[in-house]
């Protein structure tokens, strides 16, 4: 099920969407947006799995027996 959200933009911020959308790279706004967010996923994944490595150098990582202790 799909859920519809409103957001304002500032319009130089709209231009950039409608660019990109007119360009092809995006077939709608909304996908442009999706797209928006699971980058920013991404990006959230990545920085997590840096500090994890970090910890883990440094020793302060836990070791897991389990994948239930993951979270």
């Amino acid at each position: 099920m799909r859920n519809i959200i409103n957001i304002s933009l500032p319009e130089e911020l709209n231009r950039v969407v409608e660019r990109a959308v007119k360009k092809g790279k995006f077939a709608t706004k909304s996908e442009f947006f999706r797209n928006l967010i699971r980058l920013w996923e991404e990006r959230k994944l990545f920085t997590d799995l840096q500090e994890s490595e970090k910890e883990f150098k440094t020793s302060k990582g836990k070791k897991l027996h389990s994948l239930v202790n993951l979270r």
